[in-house]
Order: structure tokens, then C-alpha cells, then sequence
């Protein structure tokens, strides 16, 4: 029985790396290597949200303009503008069914009710969000809903420092959920990014001691997988991707190249699972970016 018990013992040891290793393998992406890299117009440099309307059509925003950019992949070029709002912080777009959501900074959203009609009707909604920037945006189909992510910190309380939230707007009722459906806390995600082995960035004291730099977790951008239902958010300041399963739970975490990644704050899915993150221009051109999906 001895033998038998060291036997197990090295296989547990051996097994559990392992499952560490291929829980933080599930983006099934090579973010490495994008199958297209589009330079996108000049009058969108500070695109900050996309949303794909078909397989060759996508819907930006840009933070500066109240304007939806439609651009048509196979032209490479951009098809159609539409005027919904004033000039603005405008950081989040999402596509339900026929209508566009556009979320500004502030929490509040613009419902642009059909996006094809020649003449488009504009409803504005003070959503009360208690957060006072706002970054992230998509649907979640599976509930019929709008998600919304906080880019930081949700107030200046220190109680509130290292909490990241998600709040949920009711598509029915049209009312934001008062108790978030997402509370992250910053030292548990660095705690398990610490597991999968994250590539922290790190500096060096006078003394010689290594100090690991923690994740800031400022969402960028959130998005469903239309397949898994995974919770895909971007934190652009982190040049990072993290998948969290719908409960929450954090089971991927990437790091993204800053070459690539230069602000990386728009994140779009096909029905097919294929993914497009979209970066601002800041010192360069404003990018798109495509991974097919591999499952």
C-alpha cells in the first residue's frame, strides 16, 4: 500500500501543474499572431468601442465625436456615419438586435432604435450608475441584458480602492440592477494571476530587492463569447486579457504584446467565435485587429 500511496502522490504532484497550466489556456486565440490587422481611417485615432454588425460590417465609436462609424471590412473603409449625440467622453458600442447602444463615461447610454433607418431615432438613458468612469459594454443575450464595466476604482472612498465592479442594465424594464453582478477584488486576481504564472512586470528597490508591479485591472472593454458565455475583459493600461466563466470565476489571464496592443479598448465577437480588438492610435494609427476562434 506504501508504494501504491507514493505512486498517487506523484502523479497528484505531477497532474496539478498541469490543470493550472490548461485553465490558463482557455482563450483558444493566438493573440500573438492576428489573421488581419487593419489600419483603420484617421478620423477614428481614438476609437474606444466596436461591436460587429456581420461578418464584414463593424459599428466604432471614438471617445471625442457623438458618432457611429460604420466600416465595411472587404472595402476598408467607412460606409456610413451616423450623428447620435453631442461631442463626448463615448467609450462602450453594442449591437441588440436592431438597435445600438452607446455608453458614455459618465454611465449614461444612447439607444439608437434602428441603426439602418434612413432617419434614426435617439432615446437617452440616465442609467444612475454610482461609478464615475466607464469603459466596458456588451450584451448578454442569455439574460437580455446590457453589462457594464467600471474602469476603476468606483468612487474616491479608500474602502472602494481595490474593488472592480460590473453593473447590469435590465433591457426589459430599462433599469440598471442597484447590487452589481460582478465584484472583483484586485488582490484575488492577482492572487490567481500569481498561479497561472502572469509575467508581472517588476522593479528593483536600492537595495536589490525585486518588487513585483500588481495588476491595475482597469477595464477597457468587456465582451461575451457568443460560444463558452465567458466574460472577456481588456485592461489596456495592463496590456492583458482575462476570461472569467459567467459565475465569475477567473480561469485565463494573457498578456498582450504593446506592439500589438498599443491601446487596446474596442473587443467585438462574430457569431463563429472569432475575435477583434480594436486599438486608439495614441503615438501611431489606429488598428484593427482579428483572431479566428480555435476550439
Amino acid at each position: 500500500m506504501l508504494v501504491v500511496r507514493k505512486h498517487i502522490s506523484i502523479f497528484i504532484s505531477f497532474i496539478l501543474p498541469l490543470i493550472t497550466i490548461a485553465q490558463n489556456k482557455q482563450s483558444q486565440y493566438n493573440l500573438n499572431n492576428p489573421q488581419q490587422t487593419l489600419i483603420l481611417p484617421p478620423i477614428i485615432h481614438e476609437i474606444s468601442g466596436i461591436t460587429m454588425l456581420d461578418s464584414n460590417t463593424i459599428a466604432c465609436v471614438q471617445d471625442e465625436m457623438g458618432i457611429v462609424f460604420i466600416y465595411n471590412l472587404k472595402d476598408k473603409k467607412i460606409s456610413k456615419q451616423l450623428t447620435f449625440g453631442p461631442n463626448g467622453d463615448y467609450e462602450g458600442i453594442t449591437k441588440v438586435n436592431q438597435s445600438l447602444y452607446v455608453l458614455r463615461s459618465d454611465g449614461v447610454i444612447f439607444d439608437i432604435e434602428d441603426y439602418q433607418a434612413k432617419k434614426i431615432s435617439v432615446k437617452t438613458i440616465h442609467t444612475g450608475i454610482t461609478a464615475e468612469n466607464n469603459e466596458g459594454l456588451c450584451y448578454d443575450q442569455s439574460k437580455h441584458r446590457l453589462l457594464i464595466g467600471a474602469k476603476g476604482r468606483i468612487n474616491k472612498e479608500l474602502i472602494n480602492k481595490n474593488i472592480r465592479l460590473i453593473y447590469e442594465f435590465d433591457l426589459n424594464s430599462k433599469k440598471l440592477k442597484t447590487t452589481p453582478i460582478y465584484t472583483f477584488q484586485l488582490s484575488e486576481i492577482n492572487a490567481k494571476a500569481k498561479q497561472f504564472n502572469y509575467p508581472f512586470e517588476s522593479h528593483q528597490t536600492k537595495k536589490g530587492k525585486i518588487i513585483e508591479k500588481g495588476l491595475k485591472f482597469n477595464t477597457s472593454e468587456i465582451a461575451i463569447h457568443p460560444i463558452t458565455g465567458n466574460l472577456y475583459v481588456l485592461s489596456a493600461s495592463d496590456y492583458c486579457l482575462m476570461i472569467f466563466t459567467h459565475l465569475g470565476e477567473l480561469i485565463s489571464i494573457e498578456k498582450l504584446d504593446s506592439s500589438l496592443f498599443r491601446k487596446a479598448e474596442g473587443m467585438s465577437f462574430l457569431e463563429n467565435g472569432d475575435l477583434f480588438i480594436s486599438n486608439e492610435g495614441k503615438t501611431d494609427k489606429p488598428t484593427l485587429l482579428q483572431f479566428n476562434y480555435t476550439p
